[in-house]
């Protein structure tokens, strides 16, 4: 709590003053000489506060995800080694603190927006909605890590004028937040429908969005596109299950109205145009491919299913290990450690494609794309037994996965590893072959673990989150893991648990749900 406090007064002042999506990298100034803020410079803290968790970044794969999500959903192959299962404070204490920091960018926001004249907000109207929507996007990934969370009451030390007695927030539940978000973004949407913004008002949104480039269209679409989502994590839940259905039925069959990313052209993310200024993905390396650490090293699982599809994405995203003779070789997650190392330290296992990942600075940040938006349209027809429909959104995705990997590692600065790029043939096959066939998925079940298995291919290391989120929903794919006896958490755990500064700073409000902070409770929308 002392963090959410603190950073509520620590507000960026982002100026920036060009028109052109590519300008959007240039340096930021010293928030100390920024003598003042507005809802425009506002609006551009809080997307650049959340940047190091959507751009690969050194710290959110190094210390975070290389001992969490990514082993956790075999993402990545890793060394066995005792107390793998706990999440790492430090790790987690980083997500959480910058949580907090882009929520208290949103809050003074809010501040800043209420203080303006009517006719000002309703000028600059899309700026509060793009605002919301990404910060409702970072809030639904804080409820699917840690379950309750401090929400409503949180971030407002600046609106408070430095009262702290007034400032320690609650825990809201997930479940509250989920409906709030939810409600939140059908409103906005609909807003959306009609919004229309002045050229000169365009032009500072443009110049000040630094996800869509003042793109109105594209928010639409990122707006819909989250609420499907979003939606769907819920859909199996008794209480969201009747909304969840009506609400994606509505998306899905008002296309106009509720627009959603289509392809790859649409995908929403932060794109980066110069490696010389702080919006660049040189941590990439060092987070997934420091020497002595293991943050690359290939899964057995996905690299045996990709060789069993011939999928051309496994050279797209994987290379062979260096003594492997050119073959693809996974590491079982279930030898020991020690025999383990023995296959990375002697080149036989395969690690994920330089060109692709660690070596290119220009690896964008993934919000939300097209493969992740076809999936999901794929399982909601299975559930409301539209076969056809299903196959078309499903295929549809895995092509979509396979363009933007492949368009990724073309465009990389450094083409050690540069891909072939895949034929139609190839692709054919693909579709056609045993793990990826539709027609083989004879029930219900086993349609959406087809789909929970290309989620998880789409995903891998580039949205770890929602690939976390997404396979304990679908408890799919199936996967085995060594067993820690030397721990009380033996296996991966459903959530990650509150961290140690919020419950000291926070302790009155943390113990109405102490009870339920425990690493083997289950998300609210996890009821498989």
């Amino acid at each position: 709590m002392k963090s959410i406090i603190i950073n509520s007064i620590l507000v960026i002042l982002v100026l920036l003053s060009a028109c052109q999506k590519a300008d959007f990298a240039d340096a930021y100034p010293n928030p100390a000489k920024v003598a003042q803020t507005s809802i425009e410079r506002q609006f551009t803290g809080v997307l650049n506060a959340g940047i190091d968790y959507v751009v690969p970044n050194y710290r959110n794969y190094f210390v975070t995800l290389r001992i969490t999500l990514n082993p956790w959903t075999q993402s990545i192959g890793w060394i066995n080694t005792p107390n793998q299962y706990v999440p790492g404070s430090s790790g987690v204490e980083d997500v959480w603190f910058n949580y907090y920091d882009i929520l208290a960018q949103y809050r003074e926001f809010q501040k800043v927006w209420n203080a303006s004249e009517p006719d000002k907000q309703e000028n600059l109207k899309i700026f509060n909605l793009a605002a919301s929507v990404y910060m409702y996007n970072e809030t639904s990934r804080m409820v699917d890590l840690f379950g309750d969370i401090p929400f409503f009451g949180a971030g407002l030390l600046s609106t408070n004028e430095g009262d702290y007695n007034n400032s320690y927030a609650p825990f809201d539940s997930g479940k509250d937040i989920y409906v709030f978000l939810l409600d939140e973004l059908k409103s906005i949407a609909d807003q959306m429908k009609t919004l229309s913004v002045g050229s000169g008002f365009l032009a500072s949104f443009k110049a000040q969005d630094i996800i869509n480039a003042g793109d109105l269209d594209l928010w639409q679409r990122y707006t819909n596109s989250l609420r499907l989502r979003l939606l769907t994590r819920v859909s199996g839940s008794s209480e969201f299950s009747s909304r969840a259905s009506s609400e994606i039925a509505e998306i899905i069959g008002n296309p106009t109205g509720y627009p959603v990313v289509e392809d790859n052209s649409q995908n929403i993310m932060i794109d980066v145009y110069d490696i010389n200024t702080p919006i660049n993905s040189k941590g990439f390396q060092q987070g997934i491919n420091s020497a002595g650490w293991d943050g690359d090293d290939a899964p057995q699982k996905m690299i045996n299913f990709l060789k069993d599809a011939q999928d051309p994405r496994l050279r797209i995203l994987f290379e062979p290990g260096t003594e492997a003779g050119g073959e693809y070789v996974g590491l079982d997650p279930l030898l020991t450690g020690n025999e383990q190392q023995a296959l990375v330290n002697g080149g036989q296992i395969a690690y994920y494609n330089r060109t692709t990942t660690s070596q290119n600075q220009f690896f964008p940040g993934v919000l939300i794309n097209a493969a992740e938006v076809s999936f999901l349209k794929a399982e909601y027809y299975v559930n409301n037994g539209n076969d056809a429909a299903a196959q078309t959104a499903y295929e549809t995705g895995i092509r979509q996965s396979i363009e933007f990997y492949m368009s990724v590692n073309a465009g990389s600065d450094d083409q050690v590893a540069a891909a072939t790029p895949p034929t139609e043939e190839e692709i054919t096959a693909t579709l056609a072959s045993g793990p990826v066939n539709w027609s083989n998925a004879a029930s219900k079940e086993a349609k959406i673990a087809l789909i929970a298995y290309q989620k998880w291919v789409h995903f891998n290391i580039i949205q770890p989150y929602q690939n976390w989120a997404e396979m304990r929903r679908l408890d799919a794919p199936q996967l085995q893991f060594w067993v820690d006896n030397s721990s009380t958490q033996t296996t991966p755990p459903q959530r990650w648990s509150i961290p140690g500064n919020e419950i000291t700073y926070n302790t009155a409000n943390y113990q109405a749900i102490a009870s339920e902070d425990k690493l083997d409770r289950k998300i609210f929308w996890d009821v498989k």
